[in-house]
Formats: C-alpha cells, structure tokens, sequence
C-alpha cells in the first residue's frame, strides 16, 4: 500500500459523506464563482484600450437633465476632441413594457462607429444606415432574441419623450467587450419628431490619444462653467461606476453574500473531517505506534481534506465556467443580463478558497487527534 493509495482509499471508506461533501463543496464554489462574476461586472467594468480613449459628457446635476444641441460645436472644436456625437437615451416601448428592456440611443449616425470602433458592421449597412433617415442599427444579440432581420420596421413609443419613433433596421453590428442589445437610431430623426428642441441627453467623445484626456476632461467643463447648463465630463469607466452607484451598495450585499458562503464551505468542510479522523482514532493510534510522527499523520490528514475540496472546487468552477459559456445568459435573463464572462482570475480566486478551505478545515480535529496518545487512541471504538 502506497502512500497516495492510503490517502485514496481513506477517503472512499464513505462514499455517500464523500459525494455530499464534494457537491457541497462544488454547489458554493458555483455560487462563489457566479456572484463574483456578478461582483466583477458591476463594480470592475472591463475596459479596451478604445474605451479608454472614449469619454461622456453629461449634465453637472444629474443623467436626467439635459444639455443644449449647440454646446456639440464648442465641444468638437476643443483640443485633444477627435469626434463628438450626441447620445440621447429614448427609454420607448416595444410592444409592451416586459419586452423593452433594451438600451435605445439617438446618436449622429456619421460619427457613432468612429467613437465605439470595436463595433463590426458590414460597410454596405453602414452606409445604408448614414443616408436613410429612419434608419437605425441594431447589436446581433438583440436581432436574435425577437427574431428581426434587415429590412424589418419597428416601431418605439414614446415613454420619456412625446414622441413616437418609427424606425427601419438597416444595420446589425456585433463587437468583442460591447453590449450587443442595444438599437441606434439618427438623433436628427428624433428631435424632428419632437419638435426641434434641441436637447441632448449627453454626449460621447473619442479623444486623440490616452494622454490627451485629462485636458480634454478638464477643457469642456472649463468651458461650460458658469453657465445655465454646466457640464460634468468623465472616462467610460468611470460613467460606468457612477450609474451603477446609482442602484445601491451593490459591492457591500454580493460581498457579504460571498462571506456567507466561504463560511459554509468551511463548516461544511471542516464537519466532514471532523468525523472522518474521530472514526480513525484508533488506526491514527495504530500509525503512531508503528512510528508514523505527527507531522506525517498530519501530511496524511490535510492531503485527504485538501483532495476533498480541490475536487469540488474543480467541479464547481469549472462547471460555472462551461455553463455560462454554453447557455445563452442573455436569452436566459430576457435582455437583462447581456454578458457573463467568467475570467481566468475569478476562477483562480475560486480554487484559491477552495484549497485554503481544505487546510483549514482539518487543523482544528487534527491537533485534537493527534494530542491523544496512543494508549487512549486504542481505546477509542471504529
């Protein structure tokens, strides 16, 4: 008998505490892994290069107020500003409101793909969508969830705005990092249709170069100080945390709910090994006296509980990670969720806890057993 096969077969001596212990185990590093992801995505945004070249301005109060049409020639004409375009969020219903979870923008058609460069767009599209003037784009995520294609008319009530928007898709563009639900349409279109008003819910900007965006930054709302409308200007990013903000303390709730489970881990863990070297007090006592030391059986214990939870942080992350990558999350979470991209170090993170959980949990019954000499160990019962 071998050393590992000692180990191996110690830990199938009871195979139904083995297979709970193990999905236990797998079912919190799931958890684990999943709320993480979640964690990540909302505090931790990921980012592109072109993303950090991209920045928003907006009004200094809130998202809710808007901004005049004309400060879009001061903005453009500002040093470091290589492209500017409205970018005004419609918030209409298609249909009905379960179905309107999507993110509808007016935005200079001429200008918006130059800004979001990673989006893809078949150049026959995007010209068609540049000269019609009802003509919008559409990301292929959505396209797929109501089954539209090219050519199809939709059409979006108002439910912000006092305006009603018929709309022709002409364009689908599909893009590594970019949210693929979203519809675009002209801007010009839509302030026709309200009456010419003039209003802009922010604006979007792709700066020259990363070194220039400070300045840019710190220009615009220089030159819209003191005015009935001042601005507030912002990286990608950081318009990304501050809308998340808006909805609570996100990152202290999913972090407590992480806690919570790496506890339980450890409980459930630290139960099964607990039993399992109360059972062997005698054949502990047996390896003592034949002259296995302390620090042997211990190397013995904390393999076997190390194997334990390493093979369910196996199962559990891994399992995350081909679950989320082969189900449709979007279609599963009807437009709520578009993306869930478990990362190489959210699943490293996972199998981290996984194998401290493993040590952890077989110190506290080890030093007992190991304190028993061999005498009272063989008096102990199996």
């Amino acid at each position: 008998m071998t050393i590992p096969g000692f180990i191996v077969r110690n830990a199938f001596r009871n195979k139904r505490r083995l297979t709970l212990t193990v999905l236990s185990v797998a079912l919190s590093l799931f958890l684990f892994v999943t709320l993480r992801t979640a964690l990540k995505l909302m505090t931790d945004p990921p980012t592109t290069d072109q993303a950090a070249l991209r920045l928003a301005v907006r009004h200094k109060v809130s998202l809710a107020n808007v901004l005049p049409e004309k400060y879009q020639y001061r903005i453009e004409r500002i040093p470091g500003v290589k492209y500017c375009s409205k970018f005004t969020y419609f918030g209409g219903i298609y249909k009905d409101m379960s179905l309107s979870n999507f993110a509808q923008f007016g935005v200079d058609a001429d200008r918006i793909l130059k800004i979001f460069s990673e989006m893809e767009v078949d150049p026959q599209q995007q010209d068609a969508f540049i000269h019609e003037k009802t003509a919008c784009l559409v990301g292929t995520k959505l396209m797929q969830r109501f089954g539209w294609k090219v050519g199809d008319r939709i059409t979006l009530l108002g439910a912000m705005w006092p305006c009603d928007l018929e709309l022709v898709i002409r364009a689908v563009y599909r893009g590594n990092g970019i949210d693929e639900t979203m519809v675009m349409f002209h801007h010009d279109y839509f302030d026709e249709e309200l009456g010419k008003l003039g209003l802009v819910g922010t604006y979007w900007i792709r700066a020259e170069s990363a070194e220039a965006v400070p300045q840019v930054i710190e220009s615009i709302d220089k030159a819209f100080a003191n005015t009935d409308a001042e601005t507030k200007t912002e990286t990608e990013r950081a318009f990304q945390l501050e809308f998340v903000s808006m909805i609570g303390n996100v990152k202290m709730f999913l972090g407590s709910i992480l806690v919570v489970i790496v506890f339980t881990m450890l409980l459930v863990t630290a139960s099964t090994m607990s039993m399992a070297i109360r059972e062997r007090a005698r054949e502990i006592a047996i390896l003592k006296a034949v002259g296995f030391d302390g620090s042997q059986i211990f190397g013995l214990i904390l393999a076997e509980a190390f194997g334990l939870a390493m093979t369910g942080g196996l199962i559990g992350c891994f399992g995350a990670k081909f679950l989320f990558t082969h189900l449709d999350i979007y279609k599963m979470s009807q437009g709520f969720i578009p993306m869930f991209p478990i990362t190489a170090d959210t699943l490293a993170l996972g199998l981290v806890v996984a194998g401290l959980l493993g040590v952890v949990s077989s110190l506290a019954p080890t030093y007992a057993t190991l304190k028993l000499t061999v005498v009272d160990g063989l008096k102990e019962l199996d």
